[in-house]
């Protein structure tokens, strides 16, 4: 399990990934539950991995690829 996600990327999983879970805890009405997804978000973010980055092929991490 290589990184491949960069600094901003990350960054902008956890802004998203924080606004969810906030929102599942604030928000009101049936729909206010789907802010737990925002779980998912945090995770990849902090290990920096993306299973859905590796199906499509995707890396947005700087480093060079061998």
């Amino acid at each position: 399990m290589t990184t491949n996600m960069g600094t901003f990327d990350r960054i902008l999983r956890v802004i998203g990934g924080l606004a969810l879970l906030v929102w599942a805890f604030l928000g009101t009405g049936e729909w206010h539950m789907l802010g737990w997804i925002g779980i998912v978000p945090l995770a990849t973010a902090a290990i920096g991995w993306c299973p859905l980055y590796t199906i499509i092929g995707v890396s947005t991490c700087p480093t060079k690829k061998a």
